[in-house]
């Protein structure tokens, strides 16, 4: 896909979170195209695996754009002045949303959930070694927040009846049972 070079934004509205711009662009050819897009701030999402190795901590919140509440991975913005190290930010959000510390953040992916109208890119971690830490809920949506523990091995039942619907969400847990072994039976013996 070589050869298409961005050439420049026109801002059309700044909000707190997002910019809406006419992004520019010229294709291979020389020819060149406009696209609304949706700038956004770079987001970090953490699965928190428990002792047991089988088990995650997930929340429940009230996600105002679709009008309901989702069952996540807890993520968050890396919008605090001068905290530009996503390891920091999902350290931070991790406390504030479980109350936990991770002894271990692996870096399992970079996705981009909305490629088609948003710059948004979203860093999942492998969250491990957990011990408790208080939290510090930020914003009327995590003040009403709960928290879920989830067996790994229940995970594709619930994408595949709706009881997950969040990208970030089904991506990390999927990687995390590949990652820890937990894609066979109900025991969380692997298998072929």
């Amino acid at each position: 896909m070589g050869g298409f070079r961005h050439l420049g934004d026109t801002e059309l509205v700044a909000l707190h979170r997002v910019r809406v711009v006419q992004a520019r662009f010229a294709a291979p050819d020389g020819t060149t195209f406009e696209r609304d897009v949706i700038r956004d701030k770079q987001v970090v999402a953490m699965v928190p695996v428990l002792d047991d190795g089988a088990s995650v901590l997930l929340v429940r919140q009230y996600r105002g754009a679709i009008d309901a509440e989702l069952l996540e991975i807890p993520a968050g913005l890396c919008d605090v002045d001068g905290e530009d190290d996503p390891e920091a930010t999902a350290a931070r959000e991790l406390a504030e949303e479980v109350g936990k510390a991770a002894a271990i953040l692996e870096r399992l992916a970079t996705i981009h959930p909305a490629a088609g109208i948003s710059d948004e890119h979203t860093i999942v971690y492998l969250a491990t070694g957990l011990t408790d830490v208080p939290t510090s809920h930020q914003g009327i949506e995590e003040e009403h927040m709960t928290t879920e523990v989830v067996r790994l091995v229940d995970v594709p039942a619930m994408v595949a009846d709706g009881r997950l619907t969040d990208a970030k969400t089904i991506i990390g847990l999927l990687l995390t049972r590949e990652r820890l072994g937990r894609t066979g039976d109900r025991t969380g013996a692997t298998g072929g």
